[in-house]
């Protein structure tokens, strides 16, 4: 692969130098590009932390590290620059964002090699990423004019009581992201925060924090100050309480329990959060699903991104009458996907990330395997294919008793089960303590959607895997029960790192007697005013 240039003039990430020899053992980014990065940090402490790529297990980077102090420091520039921010009209914020959405896509081949040298993930789950963050921008761009602005409502007397409802911003968000996805998450929540009038102390995941400093550059040159959009990097049990500490408000994405110890900080403080957690996520086929096409689905469901996706499927339930045929077209696909460690396109699914996560899926296989699930394909670990490779497997026969019956795997692994009757469905894919998607194929719409209505999930896909619901943005994200609570996207996505202001201005009469009327009068005045409003059919 060539380097890729940009028109930027900025440095180029430079890819395999031999096309011809193995690619997983030439990856390499040249250590100006990597400098010029992490530059970005707010880290003084003088030590660093090495990154190797999943690809080929390789030195990627060594990432200065930030302390508490760092982080504190961090929000003191965020929440000076934030002053002026706030005060800056909100058509050239949104300017700023329609910027971000052309950078982003100008420089995409470049922001996807990097995720790719930093998660491994095949290029057609790294290209998901640009995407979704240049539709959020244009989104953001569109619309947060109409959702962040003063609103009338009605006031207690009709015309002498008027009321304006502001929208004020938080201050300084702090945003923790994850690194399935590094460069989409930990610029999607910001740049609502942003648009809100918000600065932004960001701690991307300690593996992937190359791509969200790619994001903190494009921000800068679409317009966003430098000083807005703060950076830190170390592990979360060392920095991450910091961030709690002097946050207006925390957006998180990843697991269950760091939420739980994120939630209970924020409490502590009386500051609000927003918490996108695990899952254990359904899919539902009903008795008249189009096989071919809930085939084609739940491998996009289960294996995308290795199945490190937060919305994936790992719980297919599948009707009786189409049981044996959608298993048949599910594994024979399955079987068909190309697997591989390059920067190229055509690769259906790459190597997980990390040894910790290989462990995980490997011990959820051989558990249940132990405990008698079938393996209908897959089931192994690949390490002819890079370090970190497990086969997309699907197992049959799971049960309570199994830990990838209830746990999240994470991985490329999916578990079958058989129902007759839709309502039992419905009530074992509500069965656990999660809540965050799941998806229904049927042909008939209607119906799918009423089924969807009885789904304890954030969001619900109907003949569609994730997709629909994770582009639509209009529409709000988020999970139920111990999948978090808020939402990204749409109006509720913004509107969280706002404080509603209700400005109440009174003309020509008080509350209280005048013109000699004794308090008792004023009360029966009072009286006789309610009762009138309620037959005029005021609220």
């Amino acid at each position: 692969m060539s380097a890729h240039s940009n028109p930027a003039g900025d440095p180029a990430v430079v890819g395999p130098h031999d096309p011809e020899h193995d690619p997983r053992a030439s990856y390499a980014l040249e250590p100006e590009y990597v400098a010029a990065l992490t530059d970005r940090l707010v880290a003084t402490g003088g030590t660093t932390a090495e990154v190797r790529s999943p690809l080929n297990d390789a030195p990627l980077a060594h990432i200065p590290q930030s302390t508490p102090g760092d982080v504190a420091e961090a929000f003191g520039r965020a929440r000076r620059a934030q002053v002026a921010w706030a005060r800056t009209p909100i058509e050239e914020r949104q300017r700023a964002l329609l910027r971000l959405h052309d950078l982003v896509l100008d420089r995409q081949d470049e922001i996807i090699d990097l995720i790719q040298w930093e998660t491994g993930k095949a290029r057609k789950h790294a290209f998901d990423e640009p995407l979704h963050v240049a539709l959020t921008a244009r989104y953001y761009g569109r619309t947060a004019k109409r959702h962040l602005a003063t609103s009338r409502r009605p006031g207690v007397v009709p015309g002498l009581t008027r009321v304006d409802v502001n929208r004020v911003p938080k201050g300084v968000v702090g945003i923790i992201s994850p690194w399935n996805y590094p460069f989409d998450l930990a610029l999607i929540d910001g740049i609502a925060a942003v648009v809100a009038g918000n600065a932004v102390v960001a701690k991307p995941d300690a593996q992937t924090m190359l791509s969200a400093l790619l994001g903190a550059e494009l921000l800068e040159q679409a317009g966003i100050p430098r000083e807005l959009w703060q950076v830190v990097a170390g592990p979360g049990a060392e920095i991450g309480g910091a961030i709690v500490a002097h946050a207006d408000y925390v957006c998180f994405t990843g697991s269950t329990a760091t939420g739980r110890v994120i939630a209970r900080g924020c409490a502590d403080r009386l500051i609000g959060c927003s918490l996108e957690l695990g899952g254990k996520n359904p899919l539902l086929v009903l008795r008249d699903a189009d096989v071919e096409k809930a085939a084609e689905g739940a491998v996009r469901a289960s294996f995308s991104n290795s199945g490190q996706l937060c919305v994936s499927m790992e719980r297919i339930f599948v009707a009786d009458q189409v049981y044996d045929r959608f298993v048949a077209r599910f594994v024979a696909r399955t079987q068909a996907m190309t697997l591989g460690s390059t920067l190229e396109w055509g690769n259906d699914m790459g190597p997980l990330i990390s040894q910790a996560q290989l462990d995980t899926v490997t011990a959820h296989v051989e558990d249940a395997v132990a405990k008698g699930a079938r393996v209908l394909t897959g089931g192994n670990a690949r390490p002819d294919l890079g370090p970190y490779f497990f086969e997309p497997t699907i197992l049959e026969g799971v049960s309570p008793d199994m830990a990838c019956f209830g746990k999240e795997t994470f991985g490329p692994v999916v578990s079958l089960y058989r129902f007759h009757d839709e309502a039992d469905a419905v009530d074992r894919a509500n069965g656990g303590e999660y809540g965050l998607n799941a998806s229904v194929y049927s042909e008939d719409r209607a119906r799918a959607r009423i089924v969807a209505r009885y789904l304890k999930c954030g969001t619900v896909n109907v003949n569609e895997a994730f997709a629909a619901t994770f582009a639509s943005l209009d529409a709000p994200m988020g999970g139920m029960r111990e999948s978090g609570m808020g939402r990204r996207q749409g109006a509720e996505g913004v509107l969280r790192y706002t404080e509603t202001q209700s400005v109440a201005t009174q003309r020509l009469i008080r509350f209280g007697p005048q013109f000699g009327m004794s308090d008792e009068a004023y009360a029966k005045l009072m009286n006789a005013n309610l009762r009138l409003m309620k037959k005029l059919g005021r609220a």
